[in-house]
């Protein structure tokens, strides 16, 4: 948990969520966030057909609409450009559909305010057991771990769950990252730590329980097969920017 040094040293905390469909849900996320972890919580609706952004509104949160679904990535986009116009100099994402333990904020944040690590994930993968007495899919768990340690092996890291959730960054990260340029579907948490790692930044995780049932938002096979195969064409632009052999867009910086 944070102290109050650590916590002076973020001036402005900021949460944000990528909602679509999110009513059932979204209470409840919010409800476990520990009272004065954060300044601020931004709520981007992704053109929702539910009550979710009655629910946020009622519940005091900044609400930003699309007026058409654009996509979990370009929500994504909505969200951190209005946490950097807000002021943010630490920024937790976490999905509104309780998948994730938003409990563990202040624990995340601490890594950040110690400057131990500038981007924090939630591992789900604290051990087989877990995850799957959780209810995550046993094709879910098997393509998770092949992705991961693929990804560990190909960026370099040692994480223990590429594709989460729950993530939290330094104000630097978001303002240096390139993010823009990324995809406007799954991928583009892919992309982003893909960049994060181009672009030097220390990358660590903390255990979070892991929640499925059946009003968290959840991928179908279909699109989770989509979603690795993108995946693995991520880690190939990564190897040949890397290497001089390509340029990708994802990895430079627009011109000003």
């Amino acid at each position: 948990m944070l102290n109050k040094a650590q916590r002076k040293t973020f001036q402005r905390v900021i949460v944000v969520m990528p909602a679509y469909n999110a009513e059932l849900t979204l209470e409840k996320t919010i409800r476990d966030i520990p009272p004065g972890s954060v300044d601020e919580i931004i709520l981007t609706d992704d053109a929702s057909t539910d009550r979710t952004v009655e629910i946020a509104q009622k519940l005091g949160l900044t609400v930003l609409c699309h007026e058409k679904n654009r996509g979990y990535g370009a929500n994504q986009k909505t969200c951190y450009d209005a946490a950097l116009r807000a002021g943010a100099d630490a920024v937790i994402m976490i999905h509104p559909d309780y998948q994730y333990d938003s409990r563990l904020i202040p624990y995340a944040l601490g890594f950040l305010a110690t400057e131990v690590c500038d981007v924090i994930l939630g591992s789900r993968i604290r051990s087989r057991h877990e995850a799957l007495q959780g209810g995550m899919p046993m094709y879910k768990y098997i393509s998770n771990r092949s992705l991961t340690i693929m990804e560990n092996m190909v960026l370099g890291q040692n994480l223990g769950d590429f594709h989460s959730g729950f993530r939290a960054y330094t104000r630097q990260v978001l303002e240096t990252i390139p993010y823009h340029q990324n995809s406007d579907d799954f991928v583009f948490d892919t992309e982003f730590l893909a960049q994060a790692v181009f672009y030097g930044f220390r990358i660590g995780d903390v255990p979070v329980p892991t929640r499925y049932f059946a009003e968290a938002s959840s991928i179908n096979f279909h699109r989770s097969l989509t979603y690795g195969l993108s995946t693995l064409m991520v880690m190939g632009k990564f190897i040949l920017h890397k290497r001089h052999l390509a340029n990708c867009a994802i990895f430079q910086k627009p011109q000003e």
